[in-house]
């Protein structure tokens, strides 16, 4: 009877161990800090060249910010927040640097 409840006490144990140790299991995935996006291909001047830029920025802020798992809120709710800032500040830098035929860098804070 004993050895019964010792084997029970234990795999309890175990599973709140899991449980408790899964929000920690399921950080984001850590987030590469910079990407370079090339310009020199684009007639900035055009609408077409100007949308093609934008599209450009918006996957480097993908490519910067990571992702996280569907059930993770706070992490998504994080990464969504840095995506829209990283991709303001390259819009920022964007508008600037192309003006002067440069490549505009994606970075996170």
């Amino acid at each position: 009877m004993f050895k019964t409840f010792r084997i029970a006490l234990t795999a309890f144990l175990v599973t709140v161990g899991l449980i408790k140790g899964a929000p920690t299991m399921a950080q984001p995935i850590q987030p590469q800090n910079v990407s370079i996006v090339h310009t020199s291909d684009l007639d900035l001047s055009s609408k077409a060249g100007r949308a093609a830029l934008d599209r450009r920025l918006v996957i480097a802020a993908f490519e910067v910010c990571g992702t996280v798992a569907d059930v993770d809120l706070s992490g998504r709710n994080a990464v969504r927040a840095c995506r829209a800032d990283v991709l303001a500040r390259a819009r920022a830098d964007g508008h600037q640097l192309t003006d002067r035929g440069a490549q505009v860098i994606v970075a996170v804070r």
